[in-house]
């Protein structure tokens, strides 16, 4: 029978691999779990998952070049997530290991809390319920609505396209900057260049894919561009933004506000300077954090170990053409 390792922590598997996934893993393969409290990598990943045939990992665990050189009996890294930055592709690929990524099921819950984040910066949701938390006088302020205000959005991936669909639902002006996929002609939805973006959000949506070119391209010169009092939204990945210039236009009062999922800590979470700023907004990259959405993901790898399995090429296959042990592995079996 194929032999598994799921590198998710016991705490991680709550969250991320849960009872049902695990259960419908366990119908096709033999199962070992990760029992420590930390993430593995390098070596220590390989000998724990010594003579499983596939690693399913979570986005915390890498798949690094020492991994494949240590792991002999190891046919497939399957990736619980979209993002496969962590994993040395062309080093599974030279050592015929299979990379595999998950579907993005995530769509819904990330943009459902680009919304939420919206209405909390806009009204001041976090510091109002954080002074009556403290028992303190908590004051008013003059809030902003989202109808008739222009959302900026950079990407125009699943999730910018769902974001769109709900700011239209609020009435909001809705602008897009995507040079390689633009949108099409959407009523409501207005594709624009990059500096007509920077200047007319009222929220600034980054949702763009983190590449070398889209590296920190909200930074200074964005937010030098944009009007006074803007807001920015990031749950895409926090190499878009320059954390820098973010923190230079809060104290200049360029922007009124920051939320963010994302950022240069570890796990993608935001930096805790940032995240401590009484006018920013920050949660621990729980964007994807729902049931649904990590179920999602999860039943993709059972899906594709069964795949694996039964002796197909499973969907989500990053290097098939490199996987040379999966195939010597079904040549094998075929000839018994």
């Amino acid at each position: 029978m194929l032999r598994v390792f799921l590198t998710h922590t016991p705490e991680m598997r709550g969250g991320y691999y849960a009872d049902a996934p695990l259960a419908a893993l366990r119908q096709v393969a033999e199962v070992t779990l990760h029992t420590g409290d930390a993430p593995l990598s390098g070596a220590a990943l390989a000998q724990a998952a010594a003579g499983c045939h596939c690693i399913v990992a979570d986005r915390a665990t890498a798949g690094t070049a020492e991994t494949f050189a240590n792991a002999p009996d190891l046919l497939a890294f399957l990736r619980v997530a979209v993002d496969i930055s962590t994993i040395d592709v062309p080093a599974a690929s030279a050592a015929g290991v299979l990379v595999t990524q998950a579907t993005p099921g995530f769509v819904d819950s990330v943009a459902e809390l680009a919304i939420g984040m919206m209405i909390d910066l806009a009204r001041g949701v976090s510091p109002l319920a954080g002074a009556y938390h403290r028992h303190a006088p908590p004051g008013s302020r003059m809030g902003t609505q989202l109808s008739d205000k222009t959302i900026g959005i950079l990407g125009w991936g699943r999730i910018a396209r769902r974001v769109a669909e709900l700011a239209l639902a609020f009435r909001m002006r809705v602008l897009v900057h995507d040079p390689y996929n633009p949108p099409a002609a959407i009523p409501g939805i207005t594709a624009v260049p990059l500096d007509q973006l920077w200047a007319e959000a009222d929220f600034l949506v980054p949702l763009a894919v983190s590449t070398p070119e889209t590296r920190h391209i909200v930074g200074a010169r964005a937010f030098a561009a944009m009007k006074d009092g803007a807001l920015l939204v990031n749950l895409s990945r926090g190499e878009l933004v320059d954390e820098v210039a973010l923190a230079a236009a809060l104290d200049g009062g360029r922007l009124r506000g920051a939320a963010m999922d994302v950022g240069s800590a570890p796990d993608q979470r935001p930096d805790p300077a940032l995240a401590a700023r009484p006018n920013v907004v920050a949660t621990p990259h729980i964007g994807g954090l729902t049931p649904e959405a990590a179920e999602h993901q999860a039943m993709d790898t059972v899906r594709q170990v069964a795949a694996i399995a039964a002796g197909r090429m499973p969907d989500g296959a990053v290097n098939a053409d490199a996987a040379e042990r999966l195939r010597g592995w079904w040549q094998a079996r075929a000839t018994r």
